[in-house]
């Protein structure tokens, strides 16, 4: 057995970090990445749009639910990341056995988590909804739309565990196509559900379900045709202590950033509360677009991390300084491109989104104000993914809590008591600026530090010969 399951792991079938162009490279590892998750970002998009001629309160009901989906969503994050750098790792030193054993245990642990997480959250639900904010009108349209989506949360978290297995084994193509199936599918099923059966936002919550079944089936396929290295198999999966904490040390940071990141919708939402249900729709799509741009850049940055983590473990400080300049102009093009449309289309944009001018008028400001400063977005990203390239986690978190933590929640308490609803705009441009900047002072020491070790090396060389 193992020797069949090693034999699948031959050098040809993985793209060589060792590719002599490092930009080809990164747009080879990237852009598969960028694609799928730019598709999932849009599936988030096209819910909005159909959702959004329900309403107010239907787009209320939806945005009350994006910290349940973010917190979910950051469980799979965390369990996904360990496993893909356990598989990864283990593919890289030849043993694919023990590979395929640390991805069947990572799946094997996602469902009773899932399972656990879903009936903690229905139990509780209509009080974990009152505690996000939502209100006596927008309650019953929330409870429709989480109890379903909530409903299918562990096909959810396979899903991205599979997903990020199969991006480990260097299959990104087929977690781009997976990805872009569920989209379409989803796409086609929403006006359907929606409106031909009149099922409002669970008719959204329903599409969701059933397009993540699509890809779970798909994913299952994959494995049992045996379309890649790694093999899932019951037999595989034990929950011993080492592998599991390896797993579990490189996830948990991710885990504890989506986190935050649930948070901060949390207290977006309670703060747009007391303003009424129209403040908290438009908050909700600002802070949808906000994620469907920064997906983009994740993807970019997932895609490209092997390859400044492979320079760095072979101390080629070069290869590591073109890789990280290529990915800093890619990302903060793309995040200052997309800050600009934002707040330039920013009416168009949102009556995409909206039928209603009460929401529109508000939602209009609120998006502006929260991509003003979207532009260093991409600059935060690129400085913490060479951090973590690095091994120097320490400052990774710093960088990484900044934005939706230590700078946020301050804001988001503080200046809305100040100055009301500017002031839960302000706080968001503001906590974006300084993370920005912060990261800018981060991402100039690190090429520093790059730039005195090519010297170190240089000088080096020259004493030797």
């Amino acid at each position: 057995m193992k020797g069949k399951v090693e034999r699948m792991a031959s050098p040809a079938e993985h793209i060589s970090l060792l590719d002599g162009k490092v930009s080809r490279l990164i747009i080879r590892l990237a852009i598969p990445s960028i694609i799928g998750l730019s598709f999932n970002a849009l599936q988030q998009f096209v819910n909005a749009i159909f959702v959004g001629t329900l309403g107010a309160q239907a787009i209320a009901a939806v945005s009350i639910t994006l910290p349940i989906v973010v917190l979910l969503t950051a469980v799979g994050q965390g369990i996904g990341v360990g496993t893909a750098s356990f598989v990864s790792r283990n593919l890289g030193a030849g043993n694919s056995l023990e590979a395929s054993r640390g991805a069947s245990s990572a799946l094997a642990l996602a469902v009773p988590i899932g399972v656990g997480l879903t009936v903690a959250l229905l139990l509780n639900l209509r009080d974990v909804l009152a505690v996000l904010g939502a209100s006596p009108t927008i309650m019953p349209a929330a409870l429709d739309y989480a109890w379903l989506l909530l409903f299918g949360y562990t096909l959810m978290l396979l899903n991205m565990v599979n997903g990020f297995i199969v991006r480990a084994e260097g299959n990104t193509r087929f977690s781009m196509w997976t990805m872009i199936t569920s989209f379409t599918l989803n796409a086609l099923l929403d006006p359907i559900l929606i409106f031909s059966l009149d099922l409002g936002v669970r008719g959204a919550a329903l599409a969701t379900l059933l397009s993540q079944i699509s890809a779970t089936s798909l994913y299952v396929l994959y494995f049992v045709k045996q379309r890649g290295i790694v093999r899932v198999r019951p037999s595989f999966a034990t929950w011993r202590g080492d592998r599991v904490k390896q797993m579990a040390a490189i996830g948990a940071p991710a885990t504890f950033t989506g986190i935050l990141s649930a948070a901060s919708f949390v207290l977006l939402n309670r703060a747009a509360a007391p303003f009424g249900d129209n403040s908290i729709a438009a908050v909700g799509i600002a802070a949808r677009l906000i994620t469907i741009g920064a997906l983009p850049i994740m993807g970019l940055c997932i895609g490209s991390q092997a390859v400044l983590g492979f320079s760095w473990g072979a101390q080629d400080f070069a290869r590591v300084q073109r890789a990280a300049k290529f990915m800093l102009s890619v990302a903060v093009g793309f995040s200052a491109s997309f800050s600009a449309v934002v707040v330039v289309f920013a009416r168009p944009i949102v009556q995409l989104l909206s039928d209603s001018e009460t929401v529109t008028e508000i939602a209009v400001p609120a998006c502006i104000m929260f991509h003003l400063f979207f532009g260093l977005f991409g600059v935060q990203y690129v400085a913490i993914t060479m951090l973590q390239s690095f091994g120097r986690a320490r400052l990774s978190a710093v960088v990484s809590f900044a934005r939706q933590g230590y700078l946020f929640v301050p804001a988001i308490l503080l200046l809305p008591v100040i100055w009301g609803f500017n002031g839960l705009l302000i706080s968001q441009a503001v906590a974006e600026l300084l993370a920005g900047l912060l990261a800018v002072l981060v991402i100039f020491r690190q090429f520093g530090d790059l730039k005195g070790m090519l010297l170190s090396r240089r000088a080096s060389r020259e004493a030797e010969s």
